[in-house]
């Protein structure tokens, strides 16, 4: 079972029509089937019109998947009963620090230490930072997994997962998870119950996904999902990361940046095969098969 899972927060664009792409070109292969998951946690950036026009735009390419989609916003519980899990074990802690009170902290541990404080892979500043304390003691809080305590309890375990495409730096085969490189991540926003981390991974299981296609900037993410699936208990995906479509001026393609979307380029006279075409350098190799590892 393969998945598309795009987050409406605004219309596709070229980025997207690769990735589904390869979704749907890897499943054809395999003689698998495709599930579409709208990843619609983020209450303030998530909209209705463009989970609709995520359907319409997939249609227009011709792309088809099974059954309804499944909206993020409509399971939350399943999310609360994962937390409620980690938090029975002590894994997981309420943090009420806010971006300004994690630079501040940082600011003074890389005065005091004289070099720079770790970072986690997107670049942010691994927690726990020092002396952080929130500058609000009633602040609403965000709920963190304590890496320590969760790297603890796989007693010096070696966590990994099956690679079928490439990773930034070429990696293939089987991938060594490094979850302690990301430090405590957040498995609970402050404005609802779950995070991207936590709700891909429950909802892979859930929906027995045996196959996961996307692109290369949650490559190293995946060390955060295979360490919550070990924790959990839940089976791991067979992986695929692809490569991304940069940009001119160097940057991957995004909603954010303003990249084209497929409707503005179909309003300019692009046929699905235009835009398919355009996105099919990034996906030409197809999954092998292969066995779930757990």
């Amino acid at each position: 079972m393969f998945r598309f899972a795009p987050s409406p927060t605004g219309h596709l664009h070229l980025g997207h029509a690769l990735s589904a792409s390869c979704v749907w070109r890897a499943a054809e292969a395999a003689g698998g089937r495709v599930l579409l998951r709208i990843e619609d946690i983020d209450p303030v950036r998530s909209r209705p019109e463009f989970a609709e026009a995520i359907e319409e735009d997939l249609a227009w390419l011709g792309f088809r998947w099974e059954g309804a989609p499944r909206r993020q916003s409509e399971h939350l519980d399943d999310y609360l009963r994962a937390l409620e899990q980690l938090d029975r074990r002590g894994l997981v802690y309420r943090c009420r620090l806010t971006r300004s009170d994690i630079a501040a902290a940082v600011a003074r541990a890389e005065a005091a230490r004289g070099v720079r404080w770790p970072r986690d892979p997107d670049g942010s500043p691994r927690l726990p930072v020092g002396d952080a304390t929130a500058a609000d003691a009633e602040a609403p809080f965000a709920l963190r997994l304590d890496m320590r305590k969760a790297l603890a309890e796989l007693a010096g375990e070696r966590l990994s997962w099956p690679e079928e495409g490439v990773g930034p730096n070429g990696e293939r085969g089987t991938v060594v998870a490094r979850p302690e490189l990301w430090g405590d991540v957040v498995l609970a926003r402050k404005d609802t119950p779950t995070s991207y981390h936590l709700a891909v991974t429950v909802d892979d299981a859930l929906q027995g996904v045996t196959h996961v296609v996307r692109g290369q900037d949650l490559f190293e993410a995946t060390s955060v999902h295979r360490l919550l699936q070990r924790l959990l208990g839940l089976p791991t995906p067979v992986y695929r990361h692809h490569p991304l479509l940069i940009a001119p001026d160097g940057h991957k393609l995004a909603k954010t940046r303003g990249s084209p979307s497929l409707r503005s380029l179909r309003a300019a006279g692009w046929t699905p095969h235009d835009v398919l075409n355009a996105a099919a350098a990034g996906c030409s190799e197809p999954f092998r098969a292969q066995e779930q590892s757990t």
